[in-house]
Order: C-alpha cells, then structure tokens, then sequence
C-alpha cells in the first residue's frame, strides 16, 4: 500500500512546484473521507491542487467553482428541474455535472457563499448526504478542497462550517529559486498531467479501503499522547501574545482525527496506529494561523513524552547516586562514635533510613545527609522534601545543597536527635533494625550498583533515533515538520551528552 501511495504520490507533483505538503495531505484527507481547507493569497496553485486530486482516482468527476456573495444554490448543487416541476409536480434539482455527483470538489472564497449554500455544505462535507426534494442522496464525494485567502469573519455563524475542515494548511508562495526557475521555464505541460492508471485509485479499491481503515486499531501509546495533547491545548503560549490561548476542538473533530491517524497507518501497512502517524495532525488543532506552530510543538512534544520521563527518571537517579557519592566522602570522615550512633537504624536500598510515623509510612531520609544533620536544639539545616519522580508514593528528605532539586520540593529545616529526625521542629521517628526473625519490607528501589547508566542511556538514545526515523519516514511530514522535529530532539541528544559525562563522575 505504502509504495502504491508513493507513486500516486511521485505521478500527482509531476510539474508542480513545491506543493508535496498541499498535496500528499489531500490525498490523506480523501482516502480518510475527510475535508481539507487551503488558505493563502491568490496564485499559489491551490486550484491546481483540487484538479491534481481529481487525476488520482480512476474516472473522477470533479466540479470547481468561485464563489462570490451573488452565488446561488443553482449554481453549486444545480437548477431546479423545471420539467419535474411541471409534470410531477416534484421540486427537484437537475444534479448532473453539479457537487452532488462529483468525486472531489473545490470552492473557492469559501467564506463568500451565502448562508442557503453554507448550511446545506454541512450536510454534505460531514454526512455526504444532500436532500433533493423529497430524495435524500448518498453522495460519491471523496474530497473536498476549499480555498480563501482569509479566515472566517467571527461573529457571523461560520464556526460550524470551519469546524468541519479537518485539515487546515496555509498555501505559500514558492520559496526556493530552483523551484521559482523551473516554473518559468515550465511550457505549460503542467496542466495537462497523466496519471498511470496501474497507481489510480479505483471505486471499488477506495469503498474497501474504507472498511479496512475503520478496523484499524488505535494503539495505547497514541491514546496517552492524544490525550496530553488535548491538555496542552487548554494553554497555548503564542509567540508575540502575552496571554494563553485555550485552543477548542470539538469531541466530532477529535474523532475525525481519529479516522486521519487511522488512514496513516493503514497507508504504511499497520494493522495499528503509532506515534509516527500522529505528526499531522497538528494542522488538524489550531483556530488561528498564528497558533500553529506553537501546537506542531505540543505534538513533537507529545510523540516523546514517555521518553522525556525515562530522561527525567534516570538524570533524577543518577543525580541521587552522585549527590550520595559525595555525601559518603563526607560520612568518611566522620569519627567512629558519630558512624556508630546510627548502627541500630535499618537501612534501605544501601543509602535510605526510613520515617516510620510520616505520611503514608514511606517517607525516606537519605542516610549520609541525616548523619550530618545538627543536633535538636542548635542551629537546622535547609533541606527539601519532595515526591520521588520514580514513584509518586515515596517522599524523599534531603539537605539541600543548593544543586537542582526536583519539581514540585518543599524547603524545610532539618535536625536530628539519636532516634529521630526534626522537620520543621516536628519530630518524627526512624525505623530501627528488625530482629533476626523479623521479615523484611520490599526496599523501595533498585541498589545504585544494579544501575547500569550508560546502558540505560544508549537504549534511550536508540529509542529516540529509531522514533524519529519513523516519523520522518512518513508521506505526510513536510520538509518543515522535519526541520522542528530535528531541532526539538537536539536538546534531547544534548542532555544524553551531558549525562554521559556525568556518569563519569561516579
């Protein structure tokens, strides 16, 4: 399927210039039964595009029309029959060669038709379906494109139609001078493109594929980022706007989203979805044009958030174990009488004493930094309190040695006496040895010395590499996707540089 696509793909960008986005992205929407909206200024071969989609099934008919404040619905769905009108008395429209026979259809100056061809588009972009008289039609409707140089005018009831425009893309001028050239020097072949039937897209292949796309399953991991997704949307920063925006998007846009990311794996031969299929559908979620970059950053974000966390979970771990490693350097020149006044307290994962009377019962004092802790009754000492980011049930006490300390820290003072800890002058006991025929508690977390860091950060490596890879590899990333990818996940291999140096310190 892929490389069938692919060709489609290479046959429809034959003699038009940088356009791959415009269309591989209508191609995505028509195999999804989906709606795209195109915007940008005159002259920038959006027409062409709809006329080029029109060339990728087999025997298509298309209807284009400009619309203007004047438009009828005469003009878009067809006439009224006046001969049924006479003889049967019936108020039917002669359809022929109108939208409701056409298999892709561009308007353009969408937002310029009047309210009765506005309101029956409805009807027909979300349940291809258009009455006629007293009959209500399936239509054949695969796609339709619409163009404006302009957003909708707020205020005036257009929220619903643009909302049924699953695909918003911004159409530019061409950009490179290569590109500029061969369009100059273009003898007009452009407009009278053949496509080779063998990649056409056939009735009877596209009604199928629309059964095979809806038994396709929407993995767990795409879930969880959509839904990260969906929160991060409720506060948009926007470059140039002091204020956060809160981004809508319907449950019916969420679940024809849904059906794209379905499409995309289908068209890469997944009987799943992943995460590389999810990249597109930024240009599903914005309202604004000024918002769409900041949301393309959500998702990029998004695709890798679980391998943020593993980040975060082994840079938290490892700063522990070198915080630990020099706290033990300090803990060495303690005298024997100071290391021995702490012999009776149980010790968990080789460096954790335990509260047995804080929280839940699993707060953790780190060992070397409770034997530094002042007597009670003297001057404390700053320290922080914090959830392990490992395991939210554990609560971690530390001095607080003015290093990075995890989100969400609480400060706090600190002393001790020879059974307990003070936390802000409360005191609070620690857990002693258990006698030999006591059973031991589960420990909390691996021992430091199981931890194999520079393993762990090579697989992470890996993992990022090999996702962003598939993301790349898809037909619907454009060259500028590719470039915020590539340059999101340079923080990402810096981080992995400056933790492998790290590493070294122990």
């Amino acid at each position: 399927m892929r490389q069938r696509i692919e060709s489609l793909l290479k046959e429809l960008n034959k003699g038009i210039w940088e356009k791959d986005s415009e269309i591989s992205l209508s191609l995505l929407a028509a195999l999804a039964g989906e709606s795209i909206i195109l915007l940008g200024p005159p002259g920038v071969a959006k027409s062409m595009v709809a006329r080029r989609l029109k060339l990728a099934f087999e025997g298509a008919n298309s209807f284009e029309y400009l619309m203007s404040r004047f438009s009828t619905p005469d003009e878009i769905f067809g006439p009224v029959s006046i001969s049924r009108l006479k003889k049967n008395d019936v108020y039917e429209r002669a359809i022929e060669g109108y939208l409701p026979t056409a298999d892709v259809v561009f308007l353009d100056e969408i937002w310029k038709a009047g309210p009765a061809i506005q309101n029956t588009l409805l009807t027909v972009i979300n349940e291809k379906l258009f009455r006629n008289g007293a009959n209500e039609l399936h239509l054949p409707l695969k796609l339709l494109i619409a163009a404006s140089n302009e957003l909708p005018a707020k205020g005036e009831g257009l929220e619903a139609l643009w909302d049924r425009f699953i695909i918003r893309l911004e159409c530019q001028p061409i950009t490179s001078e290569q590109s500029f050239n061969a369009m100059l020097l273009d003898k007009g072949e452009t407009e009278n493109c053949i496509i080779a039937t063998d990649v056409q897209i056939k009735n009877e292949e596209y009604a199928k594929w629309q059964n095979d796309i809806a038994e396709i399953n929407i993995s767990q991991e795409v879930l969880k980022a959509i839904n990260n997704i969906r929160h991060a949307l409720r506060t948009v920063s926007v470059e140039g706007d002091e204020e956060l925006h809160n981004i809508y998007i319907s449950d019916r846009r969420w679940k024809k989203i849904a059906r794209l990311i379905r499409t995309s794996a289908f068209i890469n031969n997944r009987k799943c979805t992943t995460l590389a299929d999810l990249l597109p559908a930024y240009h599903c979620l914005w309202q604004e044009p000024e918002e769409r970059d900041a949301v393309r950053i959500i998702v990029i974000q998004a695709l890798f958030d679980d391998i943020a966390k593993k980040m975060a979970a082994i840079k938290s771990q490892l700063d522990d174990d070198i915080q630990n490693h020099r706290s033990r350097k300090s803990t060495a020149s303690l005298s024997r009488k100071q290391q021995m006044r702490d012999s009776d307290k149980k010790i968990y994962s080789n460096y954790y004493f335990r509260l047995t009377d804080h929280g839940t019962g699993r707060t953790f004092v780190v060992m070397t930094d409770y034997q530094q802790l002042p007597d009670m009754g003297g001057e404390s000492i700053n320290g922080v309190l914090y959830r392990d980011p490992r395991d939210e049930r554990v609560t971690v006490i530390r001095i607080n040695t003015g290093a990075r300390t995890p989100l969400g820290s609480r400060p706090v003072s600190l002393a001790r006496d020879t059974a307990s800890i003070y936390i802000d002058g409360v005191r609070y006991e620690l857990e002693k040895r258990p006698r030999e025929t006591e059973e031991e508690l589960p420990l909390i977390e691996s021992d430091e010395n199981e931890h194999d860091y520079a393993s762990e950060i090579d697989t992470l490596a890996d993992a990022i590499s090999n996702r962003e890879k598939e993301i790349l590899s898809s037909l619907f990333v454009s060259k500028t996707d590719k470039q915020q990818l590539t340059a999101y996940l340079q923080d990402f291999y810096k981080e992995i540089a400056f933790t492998r140096q790290d590493i070294a310190k122990l």
